[in-house]
């Protein structure tokens, strides 16, 4: 079932128009031709006309300086639609209460990490406003070169304490204790889902909170609503709209992470899942993950909240 849906809402434009290898973190040229066939062949018309009228060098591949503005405008757009959205403060929720609990704990420096942070909203709003001490350490990671400028260009303007590296967040020389997303988990597909929240089950991590969008009945009109209406590019307004119909089923997206996890002392579980029948109270939803040893740490400092918590396992 998950493989048919993989297939019926494939890529975004964005994941195909730029590619960067996550070893060498090289970047590789990539042909307008290839990428308009493979969405005419998919049947996103849509999508096939957006990629096609992106910019080419001389010998048919994009220009890298084009899709480097594109991906910052974009970016600059969703970061308007996360201040709308109150995301900042969802994620401050419940991060600081798991903050609060690990310090308390006993562990003297916390460092946590937004993996593929894009142009760092979360980790500015975070370092302007959570209120945290010099004992938490806010990183943002991304593979793209042109975002990660961005947003050491707004930290500096800002005056804020947190830096944007460019690299494979899980291969940070100084790995982190809490890794954070915002938006990312849906373009992680099948066995790649597993093998993301894999990567983060090291002996150094001690927990994980990762914010997706809730496949609810009526996310798929929201998000069309709210693009149509808050974005101006194309490629924002289409690949935001396809965002929410490959955003995971719950099953699927606790599953991948319990699998991942169950082994190495990591206990995760789902957060404050949407009502049915009112799902736009909660467009967004975290899968969690905390080491067993600081589970109660956490949770009693969620107070009641801590309800929303689903079971842990």
């Amino acid at each position: 079932m998950q493989a048919e849906e993989d297939e019926r809402y494939g890529p975004e434009v964005t994941d195909l128009i730029i590619h960067y290898d996550p070893d060498t973190l090289e970047r590789g040229r990539v042909r307008r031709d290839v990428v308009v066939d493979f969405f005419e062949q998919s049947g996103n018309g849509q999508a096939a006309r957006i990629a096609g009228a992106l910019p080419v060098d001389s010998a048919g591949y994009y220009d890298e300086q084009a899709v480097d503005a594109l991906f910052v405008e974009v970016h600059t757009e969703l970061q308007r639609l996360h201040e709308e959205f109150l995301h900042g403060e969802r994620l401050l929720n419940v991060l600081a209460p798991l903050v609060d609990g690990l310090l308390e704990s006993g562990i003297e420096k916390l460092r946590v990490v937004d993996v593929g942070c894009g142009s760092g909203f979360v980790v500015r709003w975070l370092a302007a406003c959570a209120g945290f001490d010099e004992r938490v350490e806010l990183t943002g990671c991304d593979y793209n070169r042109a975002l990660i400028a961005a947003a050491n260009d707004a930290a500096r303007a800002e005056k804020l304490r947190c830096d944007f590296v460019i690299g494979n967040a899980f291969r940070l020389r100084e790995p982190a204790h809490v890794y954070l997303s915002m938006g990312v988990v849906h373009h992680f597909r099948g066995e790649d889902l597993e093998r993301f929240f894999a990567q983060q089950c090291g002996p150094e991590t001690l927990a994980f909170i990762h914010f997706d969008i809730a496949p609810t009945w009526l996310a798929p009109l929201g998000a069309w609503l709210f693009h149509v209406a808050r974005m101006r590019t194309a490629i924002a307004r289409h690949d935001g709209v396809l965002s929410t119909l490959r955003a995971h089923p719950d099953d699927v997206l606790l599953g991948a992470a319990r699998r991942a996890a169950a082994s190495r002392g990591i206990e995760t579980a789902l957060y404050g899942l949407p009502w049915r029948w009112l799902p736009i109270t909660r467009i967004i939803r975290p899968v969690v993950g905390i080491r067993g040893e600081y589970k109660a740490a956490w949770l009693s400092r969620m107070g009641a909240r801590a309800q929303l918590f689903e079971e842990f396992a």
